[in-house]
């Protein structure tokens, strides 16, 4: 029987989709994660997928957790294009062990979160996404994760150390709310404009962060994405 990096903790369904509660190994400690699978019967349950996305949060200081609204929205759209999802707390969040380290540190938890994908389903792609806090952590990642697609939405890019990092080198999307009054609107954008390769930015006019009644628009916008470049 292949053993994963992990243990299961609890299985369930989360909006339709088989869920796993797992642990798995971090840096810090143990990490918390949501491991949410598409497929229903057991014969594509057995098909190993060609990709698993990896999703991370808000910032740990102010209430981001893995089941922030955001975080699902971008878990369900990989997990309606029949992808793997995992979400997971960072450090010193929920039952993940550790402390909040800045950004460092978390980008590490990223780094495990993907390990953990690549050896569940040997030879998929992994994609990274993350909202607020978790998009620019995602971001930092990158480098080293290699994902086959990228997508930061409202990315708090004045939140984290970003000095040094590069552009992701895959197809990336960045989304951002014209209305935001958490991450600077202007600041993103300039920031993105300075990019190489460049990431493709879609504006959603009169949205604030936490895209509050906008849900279904950003899911859009990120399905219409990445189906684009498949």
């Amino acid at each position: 029987m292949k053993r994963f990096p992990g243990h299961v903790v609890s299985r369930s369904r989360v909006s339709g989709a088989r869920a796993e509660r797992v642990r798995l190994p971090g840096p810090a400690g143990e990490i918390e994660a949501l491991v949410e699978l598409p497929a229903d019967d057991p014969a594509a349950a057995a098909a190993a997928p060609a990709r698993f996305g990896v999703v991370c949060h808000p910032h740990p200081l102010y209430g981001g957790t893995l089941d922030n609204k955001v975080v699902h929205t971008l878990a369900r759209a990989f997990v309606e294009l029949g992808v793997p999802a995992i979400r997971f707390n960072f450090r010193g969040v929920g039952a993940s062990v550790g402390q909040y380290d800045e950004g460092l540190g978390e980008t590490e938890d990223v780094l495990a979160v993907t390990a953990y994908g690549r050896e569940r389903w040997p030879g998929a792609s992994p994609w990274l996404g993350g909202f607020s806090f978790g998009g620019a952590v995602a971001v930092r990642a990158a480098a080293r994760a290699s994902p086959e697609r990228l997508v930061a939405v409202a990315p708090g890019i004045g939140r984290v150390a970003m000095a040094g990092v590069a552009s992701p080198a895959c197809p990336w999307l960045i989304v951002q709310g014209d209305a935001d009054d958490v991450i600077e609107p202007a600041a993103v954008l300039a920031w993105a404009g300075r990019q190489y390769p460049a990431p493709a930015v879609r504006v959603l006019a009169g949205a604030g962060h936490f895209f509050h009644g906008r849900l279904h628009e950003l899911r859009q916008v990120v399905l219409e994405f990445l189906k684009n470049q498949k």
